[in-house]
C-alpha cells in the first residue's frame, strides 16, 4: 500500500505526495504563519500538486484566507473545547475542484441524518470489543491491507501501526469474533492542552462481517475511551460516498460541518469527504 511522506516544515507537521496529489497540514505548532504559507505554496508548486489542505485554528486563519485559502468545513470549540477549528484548502488546478458527484454526495447525507435516530443491533455476547496493543498489529496490518488498497497513511505496515500504539498517538480498537481480528477503528490523539481533539478514523471491516454495525459499536467504544483522557470532541473525515459510514456517524449522535473537495485518495481514488464532529463533554 502506497501512502505520502509526514514530515516537518518550519516547526509545521505536514504530508505531501503524489498519492493524494496534495500538500496536507496536519499541525501547524508554532510556526509563523506567513513564512509556513510561502514556504508550502512553493512545496507544492515544486511538486506541482493541485491541492493544499490546512488544519487551523481560527485564530491562525487570517493570514490563510488572506492568501487565497477558502474554508470547506468547520468545527466550533474544536481546540481544548474552545476555539474553533477551520479546514482550508487552496485549489491549484481548476480540475481539482471539480465535483460531478455532489448532488448524490448530498443525497447521503441527508439520508445519514434521516437515519440519525436509528440504531443497528447489539453485538453477539460471543463477539469480543478490545483495545488493540503492539501485539495485534500483524494481524492489523494484514486486515488494513485486504480492505484498502491505497490510504492517506501505510496502516498496512506492522511497524507504522507498532509506533503509533507505543507513542500513544493513537488508539486502536477491534472486534474479535471466534478469536480472528475481524473489525478495526482508531482515534488519532491531539491531546495537548490547546487542542483535546480526536480524529475517529481508520474504520476497517473484513467483508463478510459488513453491514453488522460493527462501526458504530466501535465508535462508542472509542468515545468511551477519549472521555477517560479528557478528550472534548472527535471528529472525522468521512468518505462522501460512502453510506454506511455517515451514517454510522449521524448515528452516533455527530454533526455534519462541511465536505472537502476532491481531498484524498482511498482505495486508488481521490475522494470528497465530509467532516462530522461531535463534543464529549
Amino acid at each position: 500500500m502506497s501512502s505520502d511522506t509526514t514530515t516537518r516544515l518550519d516547526g509545521a507537521v505536514i504530508q505531501h505526495g503524489k498519492l493524494n496529489n496534495r500538500v496536507y497540514l496536519m499541525d501547524i505548532g508554532e510556526a509563523d504563519t506567513h513564512e509556513l504559507i510561502r514556504q508550502i505554496d512553493t512545496l507544492a508548486k515544486l511538486h506541482e500538486y493541485s491541492k493544499i489542505f490546512a488544519s487551523v485554528p481560527i485564530t491562525k486563519a487570517a493570514a490563510f484566507l488572506q492568501s487565497g485559502y477558502i474554508a470547506e468545513a468547520k468545527i466550533p470549540k474544536m481546540y481544548a473545547g474552545k476555539t474553533t477549528g477551520l479546514f482550508l484548502c487552496k485549489y491549484l488546478h481548476a480540475e481539482r475542484k471539480d465535483e460531478p458527484f455532489a448532488q448524490h454526495y448530498r443525497m447521503i447525507t441527508t439520508l445519514a441524518n434521516s437515519k440519525a435516530s436509528s440504531r443497528p443491533a447489539d453485538l453477539p455476547d460471543e463477539v469480543e470489543m478490545v483495545t488493540c496493543t503492539v501485539k495485534d498489529v500483524k494481524e492489523m496490518a494484514a486486515l488494513y491491507g485486504e480492505v484498502f488498497s491505497s490510504y492517506p497513511f501505510p496502516i498496512d505496515d506492522p511497524s507504522f501501526l507498532k509506533e503509533e500504539i507505543t507513542t500513544g498517538r493513537t488508539i486502536f480498537a477491534g472486534i474479535r469474533e471466534g478469536g480472528k481480528l475481524v473489525s478495526l477503528a482508531a482515534a488519532e490523539l491531539a491531546a495537548d492542552a490547546d487542542k483535546l481533539h480526536a480524529e475517529m478514523t481508520d474504520f476497517a471491516t473484513a467483508s463478510e462481517k459488513r453491514g453488522s454495525g460493527h462501526a458504530y459499536h466501535l465508535l462508542g467504544f472509542l468515545e468511551q475511551e477519549l472521555g477517560k483522557i479528557g478528550i472534548k470532541t472527535a471528529y472525522t473525515i468521512a468518505r462522501a460516498a460512502s453510506i454506511g459510514m455517515n451514517v454510522t456517524f449521524a448515528r452516533q449522535g455527530y454533526t455534519l460541518s462541511g465536505r472537502l473537495k476532491n481531498n484524498t485518495d482511498i482505495a486508488g481514488t481521490i475522494e470528497s469527504m465530509n467532516v462530522w464532529y461531535k463534543h464529549l463533554d
